[in-house]
């Protein structure tokens, strides 16, 4: 029985599990995490889910509404658009393109902002301000044009949405990671772990990193959902995933020709994509408020 006791104080005064309780105290938080899994299922394995390709036409079902319809068929979901492809299926392919593609961009943004914001955040002098002073310049250019303007030089293609998306993000994250850095480099028990005979890579890996995880991860559920809608205005512009692509934003754009006779081809990616950025927005507004009270 003592032992118990003493597992379950351990957990109480653990920061990790006061986090997770006041995570899980936040029933929204708690409704985007299980979303946000879910969509991550249906990224793997959506080729296994979908009933059929997202590329195969039937011209025996153009533009079939959705089965909840009187006109629409069970066999089709979710209807179908002017070239009879079944936009179930594309649905789930497009959870790869705009909600995966997210990840691996923000993951490789994540990866370089981490290295040089780092490395800035310990510079101290002329060097780290410059470094400032440039991606604040950087940042006063938004995600989206930076994106545009990298896809613009480049040609319109997903390989390069990956590369306009991906260098629009970096530089939020190395500003994020270097004022975190940068803020704990001036704490006093940093000061106590340098007279301790501690060197530079020592300071930053055990003193000042577990200090900054927060910065990091709330800024990683900020770029997912900027990322995802970068993706998908680049689909709709024509700039990102090219036909007969099922990447959300650029099924937005293909249904737009057919609004008023088949709404259905426009709304339902839409909703894919306002579902998906709310579910990603409710986890990172859940983490912030469970990370308050470690930060502070």
């Amino acid at each position: 029985m003592p032992r118990i006791k003493i597992y379950q104080e351990d957990h109480i005064a653990s920061p990790m599990w006061r986090m997770w309780q006041t995570f899980s105290a936040n029933p929204f938080a708690v409704i985007g995490l299980w979303a946000v899994i879910f969509l991550l299922i249906l990224t793997i394995f959506a080729p296994l889910l979908a009933p059929y390709s997202p590329e195969m036409q039937d011209q025996q079902v153009l533009l079939l509404p959705p089965s909840w319809d009187p006109a629409g068929s069970v066999e089709h979901f979710l209807g179908t658009d002017d070239l009879g492809r079944d936009i179930f299926s594309r649905i789930l392919h497009g959870v790869q393109l705009t909600f995966g593609m997210s990840l691996i961009i923000v993951a490789a943004s994540l990866f370089i902002g981490f290295i040089i914001g780092s490395l800035s955040g310990m510079m101290r002098g002329i060097k780290s301000s410059i470094l400032s002073h440039l991606f604040d310049a950087l940042l006063s250019i938004p995600s989206l044009l930076m994106a545009i303007l990298v896809v613009a030089v480049m040609g319109p293609g997903l390989n390069n949405v990956f590369w306009g998306v991906g260098i629009a993000m970096v530089p939020q994250f190395v500003r994020a990671i270097h004022l975190a850095v940068h803020e704990e480099l001036q704490k006093e028990y940093v000061t106590a772990a340098k007279l301790d005979g501690a060197n530079s890579l020592q300071i930053f890996w055990y003193v000042i990193m577990p200090n900054v995880w927060d910065v990091v991860i709330i800024q990683v559920t900020m770029a997912i959902s900027a990322a995802i809608l970068d993706i998908a205005a680049l689909g709709f512009l024509n700039l990102g995933a090219q036909a007969p692509s099922p990447e959300w934003g650029a099924m937005v754009a293909q249904g737009l020709d057919n609004l008023l006779l088949a709404p259905w081809t426009v709304t339902i990616p839409g909703v894919a994509i306002l579902f998906t950025v709310l579910s990603v927005n409710l986890v990172g507004d859940g983490l912030r408020s469970a990370l308050a009270p470690i930060r502070n």
